[in-house]
């Protein structure tokens, strides 16, 4: 069995499913960074366009004829990283897993669930595949640029041995404990978000209503102690100009709160806050077309009043 120390990153072939808003940017900067990649997603077209794009090998999964020393995933949620592991069926033969060599390493940057993700690094261990979790935070535009955040959980070694992988495409890199532990404070991270962005826009709403224009609401409270993530860099780029274009879905946002409650539960933790919190992204999921980005939380609490 290969040793995850013992690889050469930049003469292995990496596999990169899921090119998405997040995917496509993160492919191309390893791309960029001289790892060989082969590609694959759901839309084989996008595939094949950044194949040809960036000189990637685009070859369906079920298809694969050689070994892959790092697959990576950046799938919308555990189910379809399911899915693609492990295929349909009882057998599970027609997934990715049973065509990776053993020593081979999975790391998942999807938006998963911790326990299954658990679940899914002890099945792959039982083939001999290693697996990590190393979700991300930072959005689209900081995924071009190569600032965003990296948690990962899984074992430590592993994530030391492949810390210049994950430097091509955060600058923030941080071990944060055992498998699942990585999308386990992903979850954790968006709820806080999720909260301030909520009460950011309830604040400003009563603002508003008061005869204080929003855009000085926002000023002062970037000057003071009220200021968060939101306020510094979602009101005016993407609320106040109406483009409700950050490039993070509100679906995404309630099922990451949704994780982060369940967790809560399963450790019989009373959590008021998370649970108002999520229940109020949860309307807003289902009164709003799919497809919907999470600044339009704003114009949703706004149609309430």
């Amino acid at each position: 069995m290969r040793k995850i120390s013992d690889m050469d990153l930049k003469q292995s072939t990496v596999g990169f499913i899921g090119l998405g808003k997040m995917g496509w940017p993160i492919a191309r900067n390893l791309s960029s960074s001289g790892i060989r990649l082969i590609v694959n997603d759901a839309d084989m077209d996008v595939a094949k366009r950044f194949a040809d794009t960036y000189s990637a090998r685009f070859v369906s999964y079920e298809d694969l004829d050689e070994e892959l020393g790092v697959v990576i995933l950046m799938l919308p949620n555990g189910d379809i990283v399911n899915s693609v592991l492990f295929g349909g069926g009882e057998s599970g033969a027609s997934g990715l897993a049973h065509r990776l060599g053993k020593g081979s390493l999975v790391i998942d940057m999807s938006s998963s669930e911790p326990n299954g993700t658990r679940e899914r690094g002890q099945a792959l261990a039982e083939l001999g595949i290693a697996f990590i979790d190393a979700p991300v935070s930072g959005g689209v535009k900081k995924a071009e640029s190569r600032e965003l955040a990296v948690m990962v959980g899984g074992d430590e070694q592993i994530y030391k041995d492949i810390s210049p992988l994950l430097a091509m495409m955060g600058n923030k890199l941080f071990y944060v404990g055992p498998l699942g532990a990585g999308h386990a404070i992903k979850a954790l991270n968006n709820y806080v978000s999720a909260a301030g962005l909520v009460a950011a826009s309830d604040a400003v709403q009563i603002a508003r209503n008061f005869g204080i224009e929003p855009a000085k609401a926002i000023d002062v409270l970037n000057a003071s102690s009220g200021r968060n993530n939101s306020t510094e860099g979602k009101f005016q780029q993407f609320i106040l100009s109406q483009a409700f274009n950050s490039g993070f879905s509100l679906g995404l946002m309630a099922k990451d709160l949704g994780i982060a409650l369940s967790m809560a539960e399963g450790l019989h933790r009373n959590s008021p806050v998370l649970e108002a919190c999520a229940e109020l992204w949860n309307q807003a999921k289902h009164s709003m077309p799919e497809g919907r980005d999470h600044t339009e939380i704003f114009r949703f609490m706004s149609e309430r009043e």
